[in-house]
């Protein structure tokens, strides 16, 4: 495989069409490796459009939320979060660390934390392998808490959630933007929400897509009969 055709064609075909046209984004693009973080059993999909599973069984870590999210879609949420190069990000969901090293090319410090154990410890050795040292990936459960290092300029969910986690919002700094996928299937939308005050907050909607569950969030109540 041409790996740098292959490259220049995700970027061209797949992730400028979906309105990520900030040059500086697409610059990153062609210059972190997505390839290094993606599992050699699964490198020949490095650039497909789709979600790529850690781990096996395929199915079962797709049902765990152990996946790379497609790359259009990796791409827009770093386009439209527009972290600075000042800023403190957390993520949410750390999978192989691709995100993570995006985030870290972008922000001043990142800290991903990863619910499994052994994607985090492959998170922090592809980061270390591709150099990237302001990225600091945690093993830990994002709906059980926070790191004291907040409150963060970025929050991003690397993943879908039913409803935006409120307990979150909290830990946005004052101009803060939190970005995550939030719906049930077939529909879900990106969520922007920007901390505008002390306990005032923005939300846009701008667009949709699809992504599996980050574990442990709150699920709306079913009613049975």
């Amino acid at each position: 495989m041409n790996l740098e055709l292959a490259r220049f064609n995700m970027i061209e075909q797949q992730i400028r069409p979906w309105d990520v046209l900030d040059a500086s984004v697409l610059h990153l693009l062609s210059v972190i490796k997505r390839e290094d973080f993606v599992p050699v059993t699964h490198q020949a999909l490095a650039f497909v459009d789709m979600e790529i599973p850690l781990g096996t069984p395929v199915q079962e870590a797709m049902n765990l939320g152990h996946c790379m999210l497609a790359p259009r879609v990796e791409a827009r949420l770093l386009q439209d979060t527009a972290v600075q190069k000042h800023e403190k990000v957390l993520e949410i969901g750390a999978g192989s660390g691709y995100m993570a090293a995006l985030l870290a090319h972008r922000a001043q410090r990142v800290i991903s934390l990863e619910i499994d154990a052994e994607l985090a410890a492959l998170a922090r050795t592809n980061l270390q392998k591709a150099g990237i040292h302001n990225a600091e990936v945690r093993h830990a459960d994002g709906s059980q808490g926070v790191p004291v290092e907040g409150p963060f300029d970025v929050i991003v969910l690397s993943g879908s959630v039913a409803m935006v986690p409120q307990a979150l919002l909290a830990h946005l700094k004052v101009g803060g933007r939190l970005a995550a996928i939030v719906g049930e299937e077939p529909t879900m939308r990106a969520t922007f929400v920007t901390r505008v005050g002390d306990a005032q907050y923005r939300t846009e909607q701008p667009w949709d897509t699809v992504a599996p569950r980050l574990l442990h969030f709150p699920e709306p109540s079913r009613f049975s009969f």
